[in-house]
């Protein structure tokens, strides 16, 4: 399969050359024969019969970009100056810094933030440590925490490798939902020492985002954590997947008008993802589930590749026992749910499916199919990608659930916190809007983070976990 292009690759070539006739249209023609894309041309200088431009090119990806200069270096009388890629430069110095909320110019001001005032402070919170949340950052702070053992396609890079991820994160939370996020990434693999260190800074923080951290282990961890702790901890690459899947679900089947109870629902990928999916689906009335992994369908009794995960899918899923691979799971299957990697659904495996089925391929960068493939097989298609239709991004979940949670200072967030969750993305689409490309919301849609921040409170409430009732 040829690279896709993530739009993450783009590169701005300074070039200076004497300026000629048909000699820019020369510097064209090169980039386009390399299979590069010329994404916009800026002057940057004219003298002495010499031009200066800086060209911003996508490409595939790193080698492409160095194919891309070492095709124009062959180019005579041209000469590179210089190439940038916007994305590093984004990140010079990190993506996010701190800054104080009142300004430091007397000295009595000085003697308020800090001593002698700030004792008083102290004090208070001692004799009643509920104030902290009224005196302290606490009220609005989320730790995004990781171990570096699965960032994005990235896998198991480490914390400092994972910490522009982290960054981008926090960005993410203050930017939808006002939420002041700090990354926190431990060096260990170590379940008891994350769980440890992740109790030892808890009084700092109002919510707990675990994030980026392999399975099985990532599971154990958010368990252990929210046994011990009294803050939400909230494991995104499970729950929040699973909310923004379910609420792409319920708009799904107000165009494909089946009962959800009679779905039947192939899950490619039985990992932290698929496993959450699946158990906020069960939540929601799906009752026929078939796991599929490397190996092929998931049934009580199977030895090869299993895990403990995987164990739980055999036990609860599957009530036929079917066997076989992925071709074999999806015949008469109402959803294909994806969370695994690129390529694996066949467009002919489409054609087995139930009338009308949906796609949900969430693989990234690269889908399970990409959508042109599965257009005229399928009635829905969505992806995890912001290029295509009907985006499943975790960004519509995370800073709505922690806003509602810290609002109401939730001591949990529990299952039913997530489906409201999900309720509340699903009708930010008024049904007279509803469509095959539209069944969730834009990342960008104001109106996301407050609805689902809403509905959260209102669970929490409900369920007895919120300790603020206004």
């Amino acid at each position: 399969m040829a690279p896709v292009s993530t739009g993450s690759h783009i590169i701005t070539i300074r070039v200076g050359f004497r300026n000629r006739p048909g000699f820019l249209g020369e510097v064209m023609e090169a980039i386009g024969d390399s299979g590069a894309t010329v994404l916009g041309m800026d002057l940057v200088a004219v003298k002495d019969g010499h031009v200066t431009r800086d060209i911003t090119v996508e490409t595939e990806d790193a080698a492409h970009g160095d194919r891309v200069m070492e095709r124009l270096g062959s180019l005579d009388y041209l000469r590179v100056v210089h190439v940038s890629d916007p994305t590093f430069l984004m990140h010079l110095g990190g993506k996010i810094e701190v800054t104080n909320k009142t300004p430091l110019k007397t000295r009595e001001d000085l003697s308020r933030a800090y001593t002698p005032g700030v004792a008083r402070i102290c004090e208070a919170i001692h004799k009643n440590p509920e104030e902290v949340y009224t005196l302290t950052i606490k009220r609005n702070t989320v730790a995004v925490v990781t171990d570096g053992t699965a960032v994005l396609g990235l896998g198991d890079i480490g914390p400092a490798a994972a910490l522009p991820v982290m960054e981008g994160k926090a960005m993410l939370f203050k930017e939808f939902a006002g939420v002041d996020a700090f990354p926190i990434c431990l060096d260990t693999t170590d379940p008891d020492e994350v769980v440890r260190a992740v109790e030892m800074i808890a009084p700092v923080f109002g919510g707990i985002n675990l994030e980026d951290i392999s399975a099985p282990r990532c599971f154990e961890i958010e368990q252990r954590l929210k046994d011990r702790l009294d803050i939400p901890v909230f494991h995104d690459d499970q729950h929040g997947t699973a909310v923004v899947v379910l609420a792409a679900l319920y708009n799904a089947l107000k165009i494909v008008p089946k009962p959800i109870n009679e779905l039947k629902v192939v899950v490619s990928g039985i990992g932290a993802a698929g496993v959450a999916c699946t158990k906020i689906m069960m939540l929601a009335g799906v009752e026929d589930f078939i796991g599929v992994d490397r190996t092929g369908i998931i049934y009580r009794g199977r030895t090869e590749g299993m895990n403990p995960l995987k164990e739980w899918y055999a036990e609860n899923t599957n009530r036929d026992g079917l066997r076989g691979g992925l071709g074999d799971a999806l015949v008469g299957a109402d959803l294909f749910l994806g969370v695994s990697s690129a390529g694996l659904l066949e467009p002919w495996m489409l054609d087995r499916m139930a009338s009308d089925p949906i796609v949900f391929a969430l693989a990234n960068p690269v889908p399970e199919i990409m959508p042109e493939q599965a257009m005229g097989r399928a009635r829905i298609i969505a992806t995890g990608r912001s290029d295509f239709p009907n985006q499943i991004n975790n960004v519509l979940c995370f800073p709505g659930i922690f806003r509602g949670a810290l609002d109401c200072r939730a001591r949990e967030v529990n299952e039913a916190m997530k489906l409201a969750a999900a309720r509340a993305i699903a009708d930010v689409i008024p049904e007279d809007e509803l469509s095959e490309d539209y069944i969730i919301p834009s990342t960008f849609n104001r109106q996301v983070a407050p609805a689902v921040a809403e509905a959260v409170v209102e669970a929490a409430r409900l369920t007895g976990v919120a300790r603020r009732d206004h």
